[in-house]
C-alpha cells in the first residue's frame, strides 16, 4: 500500500485547512485509515482514525475541531481541520492498516501562525 497525502500549508490561527490521503497499490481490505502528527521536539501522536465501516476515533484536543472522513471507493481519507491553533503546527502523517500491517505516507507540514 502506498499513501499519498496532499493539502497542508500555512494558515492563520482560527483558520481551516483540509488534508487528503489516497491509498494505491494493493488496496483491498484496508481496515483502518487515519492521521497522526508530530510537532517539533515531540512524539508522534494520534489525530484521528476511521475504520472501513466508519467508526471514528479522535486524539486528544482535536475533537470538535477536526473531522475525519473516508471514501472507500476512492481509498481516500480526509481530514478537515477547523479553528486551527498554533499548537496544531506539525507534520501530519497518513496511516493505513491492512491485514494488521501498518503503512505510513510521507508527512505533510501544517503550520498555524499566531
Amino acid at each position: 500500500v502506498q499513501l499519498q497525502a496532499s493539502g497542508g500549508g500555512l494558515v492563520q490561527t482560527g483558520g481551516s485547512l483540509g488534508l487528503s490521503c489516497a491509498a494505491s497499490g494493493s488496496v483491498f481490505s484496508i481496515a483502518l485509515m487515519g492521521w497522526h502528527r508530530q510537532a517539533p521536539g515531540k512524539q508522534r501522536e494520534l489525530v484521528a482514525t476511521i475504520t472501513h465501516d466508519g467508526e471514528i476515533n479522535y486524539g486528544y484536543g482535536v475533537k470538535g475541531r477536526f473531522t475525519i472522513s473516508r471514501d472507500n471507493e476512492k481509498n481516500t481519507v480526509y481530514l478537515q481541520m477547523n479553528s486551527l491553533k498554533p499548537e496544531d503546527t506539525a507534520v501530519y502523517y497518513c496511516h493505513a492498516v491492512q491485514f494488521q500491517v501498518g503503512f505510513w505516507g510521507k508527512g505533510t507540514l501544517v503550520t498555524v501562525s499566531s
